[in-house]
């Protein structure tokens, strides 16, 4: 099992969902980065859980402990390790599930595989698993900070609502949905609150954004820019679709449409999405990503057992009637850690 991702800006993440603790080992942060805690526990609350009435009701307070490679508010060079433990975990919830394949999870598939699972809560495919990740993308963050790098993200649609652009973004944190779009926010809170009362769930799509990339970062063959970031956000559990720039959009365009013209100072237009050649072109990095609805729902649902059984399923417990308006921190951890990676790298390609 690979549980690290990056080559010189690493992170390896460990803990189940209903064990006594989560935590991530980040590896090859320069020496002398600033790191403030405040900053790291603020991107935690973030995504913690029971935070509005369109999240799950565990609570946790996710308070990162970090553990090493920090010293004098800077880090020292050597790996960083930041511990997360977990305390309101209702493993009793899932003991009726403990030989039931729930749709939609990858319950069926970790038991294929290895032969045994952590019915509780899921172990490592949970969503929880991803705390680990927005504390590691907090300090990739804070090293992007350095060069004058922004990362951020947005709910774009849920349902059938879609946010309208220009987007707004200091409304995303003003509402609990975290969209970019005060007028939609409400529609997509009743949209939620809809598939709840009808014991359901609901999907949607985040848009994001890398500000201030230089120029030249990613590899041109396999470790292409936005190859890297696909596989990011493709790692994020409930994410089943990326587009960079324009997308799916580009189906039906011509090479006229789609090209960015230059001029002396620089790009007309961004349809490439800040990438070309899966190298950085100074442009911003944008991107969006499909989330599907939680398969976490109380409606009553047909599956098998591990004797190969059928049977009905209803799913108790606590969960998110959407993901989306979580996983928005999530997105943004795995984009800055994807470029603080490529940035890093890049210190080698010339002289």
């Amino acid at each position: 099992m690979n549980n690290s991702f990056g080559s010189v800006f690493s992170v390896t993440t460990f803990g189940e969902s209903h064990g006594a603790a989560l935590g991530v080992i980040i590896d090859g942060v320069p020496a002398g980065i600033p790191i403030d805690p405040d900053f790291i526990q603020q991107e935690l609350d973030r995504r913690k859980p029971g935070q509005s009435a369109v999240s799950t009701a565990r609570k946790e307070s996710d308070t990162g402990e970090i553990l090493s490679g920090i010293f004098q508010g800077v880090s020292t060079g050597t790996p960083i390790a930041i511990l997360l433990r977990n305390s309101d975990h209702h493993s009793a919830d899932y003991a009726a599930i403990a030989e039931i394949f729930r749709p939609g999870h990858a319950d069926y598939t970790f038991y294929k595989k290895y032969g045994i699972r952590d019915y509780r809560g899921g172990g490592r495919s949970s969503g929880r698993e991803t705390a680990a990740r927005v504390a590691a993308g907090a300090v990739a963050k804070l090293l992007l900070k350095e060069y004058g790098i922004t990362v951020r993200a947005c709910t774009c649609q849920i349902g059938t609502v879609k946010a309208q652009m220009p987007y707004n973004w200091d409304e995303v944190e003003k509402n609990i949905v975290r969209t970019a779009d005060a007028g939609a926010s409400e529609k997509m809170v009743q949209v939620v609150k809809d598939a709840q009362a009808e014991k359901d769930s609901i999907g949607g799509a985040v848009y994001g954004e890398i500000i201030g990339l230089p120029a030249g970062l990613g590899e041109p063959v396999f470790d292409k820019f936005d190859a890297l970031l696909a596989h990011a956000f493709m790692s994020i559990g409930g994410v089943k679709g990326v587009e960079i720039g324009d997308g799916f959009d580009v189906i039906e365009k011509r090479g006229s449409e789609n090209n960015d013209p230059m001029d002396k100072n620089g790009f007309q237009s961004n349809h490439s999405g800040g990438v070309l050649g899966g190298i950085s072109n100074g442009n911003t990095v944008t991107f969006r990503l499909a989330v599907k609805p939680t398969p976490s729902i109380a409606a009553v649902q047909k599956t098998v057992n591990v004797h190969g059984d059928e049977m009905d399923v209803e799913i108790a417990g606590r969960h998110d009637p959407c993901l989306v308006p979580r996983i928005v921190p999530v997105v943004e951890a795995m984009a800055a850690i994807t470029a603080a990676d490529l940035l890093l790298r890049n210190r080698s390609a010339k002289k």
